[in-house]
């Protein structure tokens, strides 16, 4: 099952708050408990990003999927702009979403509450899909998608 991670994800590995539940989610793509996917956007947003987050994400490129941004991820996340989920310069969080629902992925996650893994906005996000033509897409956090009992999914 493929599961989209966001800038967020890797940069919480290193942030007090998201760091227990990140390293358990990192433990688990290591151990091939999902196929992670990421993004040509991921990798531009983390060249910005403190050295110790790079060199954790490039740690882990075997086990990640990059996928480019193709058009229709491109006008999904205009979609969702034209919807007012978010404005324009959370354009770049928009396009995280589209592309892990154009994929098909079981769930994008994300350390993002104001634009991403929000619960006003998680069902907008699913109604622009359903006009637009697309499944549901899931949106959870890391913490949520841990196998907690070694039982995989």
């Amino acid at each position: 099952m493929w599961v989209y991670a966001d800038t967020s994800v890797f940069g919480g590995r290193f942030d007090a708050e998201f760091a227990i539940a990140s390293q358990a989610f990192f433990e688990q793509v290591r151990r091939d408990g999902f196929e992670l996917v990421s993004s040509g956007l991921v990798v531009d947003e983390l060249a910005e990003a403190p050295k110790r987050v790079r060199g954790f994400f490039r740690e882990l490129a075997g086990h990640i999927h990059i996928e480019d941004i193709s058009a229709e991820a491109v006008q999904l996340g205009d979609a969702y702009l034209a919807a007012g989920i978010v404005g324009p310069a959370s354009r770049d969080d928009a396009q995280h979403v589209a592309l892990a629902t154009v994929l098909e992925c079981w769930t994008i996650v994300s350390w993002n509450f104001r634009h991403i893994v929000h619960a006003r906005k998680i069902p907008l996000y699913n109604g622009v899909n359903r006009v637009q033509g697309y499944p549901e897409i899931a949106i959870h956090t890391p913490q949520e998608v841990i196998d907690y009992e070694g039982e995989g999914f």
